[in-house]
């Protein structure tokens, strides 16, 4: 580096050749001249303030920085808690989605991935402190984390009301077929005495698809001397459905069904005058009237 000197004293103008090492050396003397300097200046302050002025100096520097530090850390927490109430409310959004499906309402009447409307004429503000916004989102961290189990809850419910209805023999076992014989007190046709008709008849072809009447497994799938060639199936809840007189089994015991699922077909065995099916539903052993769950249905 060079450096060029003119003066009006001088006829000729001078310079002065500066290396890397007369650089670096003029650069520290520098830095060194403004540290003494700085000293110096922070010195005069404390001695010629008034008396006690630089002692209250000297202890407000910690307390300052002591409360940045506070502050930033105020700062850290809350925003730890900002992204826990985030990901809650993620999860409230999903699962108000999934209630949503479940109580068979419309999804757009229930936008949970938007923010609600909000809106009014502005009267008066306050600031918010730090304290005060913790304080607050404490509060609402223990509301909505009470709010999540409660709709876990009732989500819960309604999965448990929607397998119950999944589970109860509401379908019509049958698709081709005529209603014939009601359930109750009728002449029997092989004696001609008033019997008990413990289900509900249906005629149809031979070879007629019997259909589930809803979802179970079955527990009886073979022949008996009065229903013929007959199906069990248990749906659960004390509740069992018949099939009976069938010509023929499609499935076994312990074998799991659905509801609408082919088991069995129309046939005329067993204590029969015609192809039929005889269907039967029983509440802890005891026969009911199927219509009155096929309606329901």
């Amino acid at each position: 580096m060079n450096v060029i000197l003119v003066s009006n004293r001088w006829a000729e103008s001078r310079s002065i050749y500066l290396g890397g090492r007369q650089l670096l050396f003029l650069m520290l003397l520098l830095f060194g001249l403004m540290i003494v300097v700085v000293m110096g200046v922070q010195f005069a302050l404390l001695r010629l303030a008034p008396d006690g002025l630089g002692q209250v100096l000297i202890n407000r520097m910690p307390i300052q920085l002591n409360q940045r530090l506070y502050e930033r850390s105020s700062l850290d927490t809350l925003a730890i808690k900002l992204g826990e109430m985030q990901a809650r409310v993620q999860r409230l959004d999903a699962l108000g989605g999934r209630l949503v499906k479940l109580a068979g309402m419309k999804s757009s009447d229930f936008q949970f991935d938007q923010p609600p409307a909000q809106g009014g004429p502005l009267v008066s503000q306050a600031a918010l402190t730090s304290a005060g916004l913790a304080q607050q989102l404490d509060a609402l961290t223990r509301v909505v984390a009470d709010r999540s189990d409660k709709l876990v809850t009732l989500e819960t419910l309604l999965m448990q009301n929607q397998l119950s209805r999944a589970l109860l023999p509401s379908s019509a076992p049958i698709n081709d077929g005529v209603y014939t014989s009601n359930f109750g007190w009728r002449l029997d046709p092989f004696t001609g005495k008033s019997a008990m008709h413990e289900g509900v008849d249906f005629m149809a072809e031979a070879g007629t698809a019997i259909l589930a009447s809803a979802g179970g497994v079955v527990v009886y799938a073979d022949t008996h001397p009065q229903y013929g060639n007959m199906v069990e199936i248990d749906h659960g809840n004390d509740i069992v459905t018949r099939y009976a007189h069938a010509s023929k089994l499609l499935v076994k015991v312990g074998q799991v069904v659905r509801r609408g699922d082919k088991i069995a077909e129309v046939g005329s065995t067993g204590r029969s005058t015609g192809n039929h099916l005889h269907f039967e539903v029983r509440y802890k052993g005891i026969a009911q009237n199927p219509v009155r769950f096929l309606q329901a249905g």
